[in-house]
């Protein structure tokens, strides 16, 4: 993947290529849902590299028709033993979710009309979330730049952003992300071939990846500690230049 030929440019991506062999998305239930939630936050944010993100339109609950699909390529881990997670003073009303069956979704809001995005992971009663901190627009650059009018990466390379793209709010708060419409999937190999208009590559045409982890950003509490996790390289990812210089590479992720 290329980087961005200046602010205004994409990187190369699925919508901006003239073909390929994809797999269709527009059939129901084709996806598999992550198989590793219930595991600790740093395994699951690690493991949610790679994995997709797909929203539906909210008026459709078929699933049959997505209105954007993005790929995790930078995470965060968080749980209730570490005292810059939501869920260190206990469960509240606030952050209920990240105390739930796993696979669901914590909505915080910030600065007053932002919002973000946790994964809710681990056992239920155990508060733990991996926060989505970026991803690479695979299909439906259009409908996310209706909801955020950017150009090039900055679309979806920080928590905040991606929420305004896909259109993520407090109206999706513990949300199930088995269904629409919102959505991550895992493996995708099950899905029909290409048909439609939105359709992504199938696992293998993903290629392999390097993962590595740093400190996490924008906190003020355990800043030393490696639970930032990020696919090196890809020009999506959030603080690129200060990613640089504080980058600690782990074993090579396995491509889904």
């Amino acid at each position: 993947m290329s980087a961005a030929s200046g602010h205004g440019a994409f990187p190369d991506s699925i919508d901006s290529r003239a073909s390929f062999g994809g797999v269709s998305v527009d059939s129901p239930g084709c996806g598999v849902f992550p198989d590793f939630l219930d595991r600790d936050a740093d395994y699951v944010a690690s493991h949610l590299l790679g994995c997709l993100l797909i929203r539906y339109p909210d008026n459709d609950n078929q699933n049959r028709h997505p209105a954007a699909v993005v790929r995790i390529v930078e995470t965060e881990a968080y749980d209730q033993d570490d005292q810059a997670s939501h869920a260190f003073h206990g469960k509240s009303e606030r952050n209920k979710a990240l105390f739930g069956p796993s696979g669901h979704a914590y909505i915080y809001q910030i600065h007053g009309r932002y919002f973000c995005m946790n994964i809710s992971c681990g056992q239920d009663g155990y508060g733990a979330g991996a926060l989505i901190r970026a991803v690479e627009p695979v299909s439906g650059i259009e409908f996310m730049r209706g909801n955020r009018p950017v150009p090039g990466v900055g679309l979806t390379n920080g928590p905040a952003k991606l929420c305004q793209a896909l259109g993520i709010d407090k109206s999706l708060y513990g949300h199930d992300l088995h269904m629409a419409p919102l959505e991550v999937i895992q493996d995708f190999s099950g899905c029909m071939p290409s048909s439609g208009s939105v359709h992504v590559d199938p696992p293998n045409a993903f290629p392999d990846f390097e993962v590595a982890a740093t400190a996490r950003i924008g906190i003020s509490h355990e800043r030393d500690r490696l639970r930032r996790f990020i696919i090196v390289g890809n020009p999506y990812i959030s603080r690129p230049s200060w990613t640089a210089k504080h980058i600690h590479a782990l074993p090579p992720q396995i491509n889904y």
